[in-house]
């Protein structure tokens, strides 16, 4: 750590934005699962195609945290939809 006081916002800033991310990621695995998991005990969804599915969610959630490199610790975060146009 440097002896740079405006460090401590930079780091306010990482965290909520982490938070964020962590909430997005929660939400988007939620979702598959909440759609999926019913569908597939009734039958109706094939075992491979579940498989395949279950895949998708993880990458989407991984693309999801990938998104997260481009942040920039100056600025607060904000989601891509509700992000101020420049």
């Amino acid at each position: 750590m440097r002896d740079d006081p405006a460090d401590v916002l930079k780091v306010i800033r990482l965290s909520e934005a982490t938070i964020s991310k962590v909430r997005q990621n929660l939400f988007w695995a939620f979702a598959y699962n909440a759609t999926l998991i019913p569908i597939a005990s009734l039958g109706l969804l094939n075992p491979a195609l579940a498989g395949l599915a279950m895949g998708g969610s993880s990458v989407s959630v991984v693309t999801n945290s990938l998104l997260f490199r481009g942040y920039d610790s100056h600025e607060d975060y904000h989601l891509l939809v509700t992000r101020p146009f420049r």
